[in-house]
C-alpha cells in the first residue's frame, strides 16, 4: 500500500511533506521489521543528538506518527485493511502484515469491540472515541477512531480510519482504586445503617405495622434514611420517619444519634410537634450544617386518630376503609437543624380499617418530573393496594420503580389500624365514665371498675387488680387534680389499661411517703401492682395518669406480631 496516497488525506499536510513521505527509507519502516527492531536510517536519526532536529511542519506525517508514543494504525475501504502502525502499536501487539484487513490482521481490536465502532466513523465521517478499555496486553487504552479522508463519488476504498490509542493504564487503575474505596465505603455506610435501624419492630396491641428500607444502588451513596415504632404505653403508639441530608457514614452517624435522641424523648410523652422542637436543637449541636427532615406522629386507638408534627418531611398518606387516600399536608415547619420555628401539631383520621404510610423522599422523587406527580402516583398506588402492611409496602416500592440500582436510598413504614369483628373483636373492648368530683365520684368508680371487668370475664385476680388501680386513680385525681375527670378502662387481647384524666396538668411522680404522710402512697402502690404506669399531658390541657396489667395466659405472653 502507498502510504503516500493516505498521507495526502491527513489534514495540514504540504506538498513537500508528502513527497518526503514516498522516500524509500520511509517505505521500508512502513513494511515492519519481523525482530522489531528500530531501522539502521532512523535509529541514526534517533540517537544522534548532534543532527539537527528539524520542525514539526517540516516533517511528513508518516514520521510524526511513527515518533508519538501513543498506538497508531491507519486502515482503509470496508475491510479495513491495515495501511499503516507505528512502531509503539507494533510494540504493544506485535507486528501486523499490511494489507490484510482488521478481522483478521488485528484481532485485538475485535476483541475490544471496535471493529464495529470503524464501520459507524465510515458511515458517518465523524470520529468516535471508546474510553478506558483493557486490551490483550493487560494494559488499558482510550481509541479515538477519526476519518481521515473523504469519498469520491462511489469509491469506499477512498476513505480510511485513523485508529489513535492512548495509554491510560495509570488512569484506569487510579479509578478502580477510588471505586473499590467507594464500594468499601458504602458496604460500611449500608453496614452501619441497617445495624442502627430497629431489627424487629414493636408491634403494638392495637395497630399492624410493616416497613422497608432500600439503600441506593451501587452508583448512590447511602443516606441517612430511617424509621421507629415506639410503644408509649396506655395503648398508644409513636412512629417516626426522617432523612438526613448528605449521604455516606456520616449522614449514616447522624442518623443513629437522632434516632436514639426519638426513642429517649419519646418516654417523656410529649406532643409531636415539642418532641421536634427538642430534636431542631439537637441537631443543631450535633453538626450545624447536617439537616434532616422527620415526622413524628403518635396514634391512640381512644381518639382514632394520627397526631403529627412534621419538619420538613413530606405528607403522610391514609386510605380509609372505603379506599379513599388523604393526604396530611399540614402543618409542616422548616427541617431539623435549622432553628428559630417553632413546630405545630396537626392530626388525620385513622379509624379501623384505615391504612397510614410514612416514607421518604427516595419513593416518590425522581429528576425529570415534579414531585408532586411523584406524591400523586403514590396516592394512586396506595388507593388500589390491599392486603397485609407487608405486602403493602412491597406493592408500593414496586409501582414507584424502585430497583437495586435506585439512585436513593427508600424508607418505607405502613400502619394500619385493622377493624375487628367477631371473636376478634371481643378482645378489644373500651367503657368510659365521666366523673365530676365529690365524695360519692370514688365509690362510682369502684362500682363502674367492678362491673366492666366482670362483663370481661377477668380471673379474680386481675379484676381485684384492676378495681384497685382505677380507685387509687381517681383517689388521686380527686386530691391532686381539678375536673373535668373521666375513668377509662380498655382490654386489648394482651393487656388491661386503666387510665384517669382530669382537667390540672401538674404530673405526678412516684415518692417515699414517710410513717405519718396522709398522701403519697396511691402512686407507689399503681408502681408496684401494674405492668407499667405513666402519665402525660393531654392536648387540650391536664393530665391522663395510666397503668397496664398484662393478661395471663398465651395472650398475654404473645410477642410481636
Amino acid at each position: 500500500m502507498n502510504f503516500t496516497r493516505w498521507s495526502a488525506r491527513l489534514p495540514g499536510i504540504t506538498g513537500t511533506q508528502r513527497r518526503a513521505a514516498a522516500r524509500p527509507d520511509l517505505a521500508t519502516v512502513a513494511d515492519g521489521r519481523a525482530d522489531g527492531t528500530v531501522p539502521a536510517a532512523r535509529a541514526e536519526q534517533l540517537t544522534d543528538d548532534t543532527a539537527p532536529v528539524p520542525a514539526v511542519d517540516e516533517l511528513p506525517a508518516r514520521e510524526v506518527l511513527d515518533r508519538v508514543p501513543a498506538l497508531v494504525a491507519l486502515v482503509h475501504g470496508p475491510d479495513h485493511r491495515i495501511a499503516y502502525v507505528n512502531d509503539a502499536y507494533a510494540a504493544a501487539f506485535g507486528v501486523r502484515p499490511l494489507g490484510g484487513p482488521a478481522c483478521e490482521a488485528l484481532p485485538e481490536l475485535r476483541e475490544l469491540g471496535l471493529l464495529p465502532l470503524l464501520d459507524q466513523v465510515l458511515r458517518s465521517g465523524r470520529p468516535r472515541t471508546l474510553k478506558s478499555r483493557k486490551a490483550p496486553d493487560g494494559r488499558s487504552y482510550t481509541f479515538t477512531c477519526t476519518p481521515v479522508a473523504e469519498p469520491k463519488g462511489d469509491d469506499r476504498d477512498g476513505r480510511g480510519v485513523l485508529v489513535f490509542a492512548t495509554d491510560v493504564t495509570d488512569h484506569a487503575d487510579a479509578a478502580e482504586r477510588l471505586r473499590a474505596s467507594e464500594r468499601q465505603q458504602r458496604e460500611t455506610a449500608v453496614t452501619l445503617q441497617r445495624s442502627l435501624l430497629p431489627q424487629v419492630l414493636e408491634q403494638p396491641d392495637d395497630l399492624r405495622i410493616a416497613a422497608t428500607y432500600q439503600p441506593g444502588g451501587t452508583e448512590a451513596a447511602v443516606g441517612g434514611d430511617w424509621y421507629d415504632v415506639i410503644t408509649l404505653g396506655g395503648g398508644r403508639t409513636a412512629l417516626v420517619i426522617g432523612d438526613v441530608m448528605g449521604r455516606g457514614v456520616r449522614a449514616a452517624a447522624v442518623m443513629g444519634q437522632l434516632r436514639t435522641a426519638v426513642r429517649a424523648y419519646a418516654r417523656m410523652d410529649l406532643p409531636p410537634h415539642e418532641i421536634l422542637q427538642l430534636l431542631d436543637g439537637l441537631a443543631a449541636d450535633i453538626d450545624a450544617n447536617q439537616i434532616a427532615t422527620c415526622v413524628y406522629a403518635v396514634h391512640d386507638p381512644n381518639e382514632g386518630r394520627l397526631v403529627y408534627a412534621s419538619a420538613g418531611h413530606l405528607p403522610i398518606l391514609v386510605r380509609d376503609e372505603n379506599g379513599t387516600v388523604l393526604r396530611a399536608d399540614e402543618p409542616t415547619g422548616p427541617p431539623l437543624g435549622t432553628g428559630g420555628w417553632v413546630h405545630a401539631s396537626g392530626s388525620v383520621p385513622l379509624g379501623p380499617g384505615s391504612t397510614a404510610v410514612l416514607y421518604t423522599d427516595g419513593l416518590v422523587e425522581r429528576r425529570d418530573e415534579d414531585l408532586d406527580e411523584g406524591i400523586a402516583a403514590l396516592e394512586r398506588a396506595l388507593a388500589g393496594a390491599t392486603g397485609s402492611p407487608q405486602v403493602v409496602c412491597d406493592r408500593l416500592v414496586r409501582s414507584a420503580g424502585v430497583q437495586a440500582d435506585h439512585d436513593d436510598d427508600v424508607a418505607v413504614l405502613v400502619l394500619q389500624h385493622p377493624a375487628r369483628t367477631g371473636p376478634d373483636g371481643e378482645l378489644f373492648r373500651n367503657a368510659a365514665l365521666e366523673l365530676l368530683g365529690g365524695v360519692e365520684a370514688a365509690p362510682r368508680a369502684r362500682a363502674f371498675a367492678t362491673g366492666v371487668l366482670a362483663s370481661w370475664r377477668f380471673p379474680p385476680e386481675l379484676h381485684d387488680l384492676g378495681v384497685l388501680a382505677a380507685s387509687e386513680l381517681v383517689a388521686n385525681s380527686l386530691q391532686h387534680g381539678t375536673p373535668p375527670m373521666r375513668l377509662r378502662l380498655r382490654r386489648t387481647d394482651r393487656r388491661l389499661i386503666v387510665e384517669v384524666t382530669d382537667g390540672d396538668d401538674h404530673l405526678p411522680r412516684r415518692r417515699r411517703a414517710d410513717p405519718g404522710d396522709e398522701s403519697g402512697r396511691g402512686i407507689a402502690i399503681i408502681a408496684t401492682i401494674a405492668t407499667s404506669w405513666g402519665a402525660r399531658r393531654t392536648p387540650g390541657g391536664g393530665k391522663a395518669v395510666w397503668c397496664e396489667f398484662t393478661l395471663p395466659g398465651p395472650a398475654g405472653r404473645r410477642g410481636p406480631r
